[in-house]
């Protein structure tokens, strides 16, 4: 073993990883949760784009009541989906203020703090998907003077995923939207909806919507 590697290994006991290597490993635990969000949005679009396609079928039945219900689905999935790539960007905005910390460090020798950091890493500790990797990696960026110690009631803090009574207007939207204006305004039947149909059928599409309904359900409470 040469003397400069042996030095390292040394200073690596003592003090542990250097500036440098402790940025590369959180840039590749962003690249990891980058992936598993990527992940979950596919899934979620193809759980959606079958829930769309059962709710035009249901408007075509004449089933309203489940139409909507379904359409609300639709709704929260589309809000979740929203949060995971405002979520990936913000993982990507942490990658590049890292990037720019290792050039800080060739010039001062140590990693600097960084309000961005900080503010971008309080957002992403509130997703559940990636919470426990954040919450771990604003432990190690604290210590090593990146950020300051996050107080516990900013920790906890949840958003409310719900849809709220006064998004009933997104669902009726999109009820609009899948039926060709048939359904929507405000939960009216147009007259060209169809009478409903023969009963096992009702029965078999009553079955395929709780199925994607619950797969839905699925993805947006992981």
């Amino acid at each position: 073993m040469s003397h400069s590697i042996l030095m390292q290994s040394i200073n690596r006991f003592l003090y542990g990883p250097t500036p440098e290597e402790r940025v590369r490993a959180w840039q590749a635990k962003l690249r990891a949760e980058s992936r598993k969000l990527d992940r979950e949005m596919r899934q979620l679009d193809a759980a959606t784009a079958k829930a769309r396609t059962t709710v035009k079928q249901l408007a075509a039945k004449g089933d309203v009541k489940s139409a909507r219900i379904l359409a609300r689905e639709v709704v929260r999935s589309n809000k979740q989906k929203d949060r995971l790539s405002v979520s990936k960007a913000r993982l990507g905005s942490i990658g590049t203020q890292l990037t720019q910390q290792l050039a800080m460090v060739k010039v001062t020798g140590s990693l600097q703090k960084s309000t961005e950091i900080m503010k971008l890493s309080n957002s992403l500790i509130r997703l559940p998907q990636i919470s426990q990797t954040m919450r771990e990696m604003s432990m190690e960026m604290t210590k090593a003077g990146v950020m300051e110690e996050m107080l516990q009631d900013v920790l906890d803090a949840e958003e409310d995923e719900e849809i709220s009574e006064e998004a009933d207007a997104e669902v009726d939207k999109v009820l609009f939207e899948l039926t060709n204006g048939k359904l929507g305004q405000a939960g009216t039947v147009g007259a060209e909806l169809q009478a409903p149909q023969d009963t096992l059928e009702d029965e078999e599409t009553e079955r395929t919507m709780e199925q994607y309904r619950q797969q839905l359900n699925g993805l947006l409470s992981s």
